[in-house]
């Protein structure tokens, strides 16, 4: 059975991680929670050099933080547990500007990046796919555009949105920003996050024509006059009304095209997360990710990011 260490409150947080070496050992133990494995050769013993893990085998140096988002940052380990702990405990979403000020760091594009790489950690590979009963719609964030007819996008996003239910309540949700609300895009959308033989609710959509043939029990809801359009995929509707108050509330709308899917990502994760009470535990699942989620650019993400200065703004 899994050993969940964390902390449970600030104080406690920087006493366990004063030093970077405190952070690297706890970065073992979540990286290896059964004890070292070589990357390379898959053996278990190693010789420790300075910082360097040697694998005796292939006789590979590893560093603690290659292969996580910390690879290559000069950044200290217990900077980005602060930054951790700071993301995870406000309730709303962390800004650039926010992170900024609480961990005194030099810039906001610091603060930028690292909230950046943090949300490429927020999603985990394999996760389990959504089942029971689940509705699944599109919307545009961004708002519709003049003289735009049907499910077109031209400068706005189209977000795919999966929301499992279960009576009154809202489950675990999926979000996606695909390309268009054709059959193409949605069934590979709900073959991503849906498992089969789940019973699927949509409007009457030509984009999901179909779907009961591919292993779901599909549910049509159709448009009449005694039910609105909110009211015809409630909980789908609420999921998207809640993601566009926090981008506006939280980022101020300023979210490029380029830069939504690692919203969608953090969206997720914190919704998916709503209800816990204990911050220790969150903090702990995205140090878990953060260790086993690969190292990206900062060439590559700013590129994305000069890509997006000439796009308008997403929510208006």
């Amino acid at each position: 059975m899994e050993h969940e260490d964390y902390p449970i409150s600030l104080s406690e947080l920087e006493k366990k991680f004063k030093t970077d070496q405190d952070c690297r050992n706890y970065l073992f133990k979540n990286r290896w929670p059964d004890g070292f494995v070589c990357p390379k050769c898959s053996a278990k013993e190693f010789t420790l050099l300075g910082e360097l893990y040697r694998c005796k085998k292939c006789r590979k140096q590893i560093s603690i933080t290659s292969g996580t988002i910390f690879h290559r940052s000069h950044i200290p380990l217990n900077t980005w547990f602060r930054a951790i702990w700071w993301v995870t405990s406000q309730k709303n979403g962390a800004s650039a500007l926010g992170l900024k000020r609480v961990l005194g760091l030099g810039s906001y594009e610091t603060a930028w990046l690292m909230l950046h790489k943090l949300r490429r950690a927020m999603v985990r590979p394999g996760r389990d796919r959504l089942n029971g009963f689940v509705e699944v719609d599109e919307a545009y964030i961004g708002g519709l555009e003049e003289g735009m007819r049907g499910r077109k996008i031209e400068k706005k996003s189209l977000v795919a949105i999966a929301a499992e239910f279960d009576g009154k309540k809202i489950g675990r949700i999926r979000l996606k920003r695909i390309n268009e609300a054709s059959a193409e895009s949605l069934h590979q959308f709900i073959k991503e996050v849906i498992e089969p033989g789940t019973v699927v609710y949509t409007d009457g959509w030509n984009g999901y024509e179909n779907i009961g043939g591919k292993g779901y029990i599909h549910k049509i809801t159709v448009l009449s006059k005694k039910k609105s359009k909110s009211g015809l995929l409630p909980y789908a509707h609420l999921v998207i009304s809640l993601l566009k108050r926090w981008l506006m509330g939280t980022h101020q709308g300023a979210v490029s095209h380029d830069h939504l899917e690692y919203y969608l990502d953090e969206f997720t994760f914190r919704f998916n997360r709503r209800t816990s009470r204990s911050r220790g535990k969150l903090f702990y699942r995205l140090i878990q990710q953060a260790a086993h989620t690969g190292h990206t650019q900062y060439a590559k993400i700013i590129k994305k990011s000069c890509q997006s200065t000439t796009d308008s703004m997403l929510v208006s």
